[in-house]
């Protein structure tokens, strides 16, 4: 009888695991990322004592209180934008004409050649943008605590937290845009260099002020060691470049803009896209 008790044992102690594992991680996402207190209030000194001091002074913890009371104790799918408005009017700055860098699927080689808003200011260049950048947050319903093991992902709920945080700055930076906004697309990606549904389609083009710009540039860039998918004039940028000129905007489009093939290339100098002309 005993030998029949201790596998029975063993296997009764891996279900209660694999149950508790279950329960635990509720959702498909990353869980809220460690410290993000810390990490909030230091990014908001950092920006406004290093990386961008003209913005002037912000109270970097009433931003933290602002931000985390968004989404706090409340059920992590009923996250809107509305949510974040205190936290974006207290972060907001005016973005300089002709520094605007909208983009998809390139968020790394964004943020190289916006050079932290020295080159161009992206939304992640941004007060607003550089606080959240590459992090992930949510509570849980009836609790004032963070669920640090899982997060809902935008095909579980649509108003997630994150995702309804990046409506809202995309709608904010896009709105406060003028003079020649840049546009950088990755022709290499799958289903196309201008994604829709996607932010840029969906949260930023709509809320462009057509009497604040005065020409949308778009850069077609395909991966060094990627293929050429999407170019000007064809599939998906055709889209672009067709509903911007309805719009009324005045649009050119580049491929492989050399400046940023030249920051692509630091990685790869002896490849043959890289054989640049002297």
């Amino acid at each position: 009888m005993m030998s029949l008790f201790f596998p029975l044992l063993f296997i009764s102690v891996l279900c209660m695991n694999s149950f508790s594992e279950v329960q635990g991680k509720k959702w498909k996402g990353e869980g809220t990322t460690q410290n993000l207190e810390s990490i909030v209030i230091g990014r908001c000194y950092e920006y406004i004592r290093l990386v961008n001091p003209a913005v002037g002074e912000k109270n970097c913890s009433q931003i933290w209180e602002a931000f985390k009371n968004a989404f706090i104790s409340k059920d992590p799918c009923s996250i809107l934008p509305k949510d974040y408005e205190l936290f974006i009017n207290l972060t907001f700055h005016m973005i300089p004409p002709n520094k605007s860098l909208f983009w998809e699927n390139n968020q790394l080689l964004v943020n190289s050649f916006a050079a932290r808003g020295r080159r161009y200011m992206s939304v992640g260049d941004t007060l607003f943008g550089f606080l959240a950048d590459f992090l992930y947050w949510c509570g849980q319903a009836d609790s004032p605590g963070l669920d640090y093991e899982s997060c809902p992902t935008m095909a579980e709920c649509e108003n997630n937290a994150v995702d309804s945080f990046w409506r809202i700055a995309s709608v904010t930076y896009a709105k406060h845009s003028s003079g020649v906004i840049q546009v950088l697309l990755n022709g290499s990606a799958e289903g196309g260099a201008y994604p829709q549904p996607g932010f840029f389609a969906d949260y930023e083009i709509p809320n462009f002020q057509k009497d604040k710009i005065s020409q949308v540039v778009i850069w077609v860039v395909d991966d060094i060691e990627g293929p050429d998918r999407d170019s000007c004039g064809t599939n998906s940028v055709k889209t672009l470049e067709t509903r911007l000129k309805t719009l009324g905007f005045d649009v050119t489009c580049t491929d492989n803009y050399e400046s940023v093939m030249f920051l692509l290339c630091l990685d790869y100098p002896d490849h043959s896209k890289c054989a640049f002309a002297s």
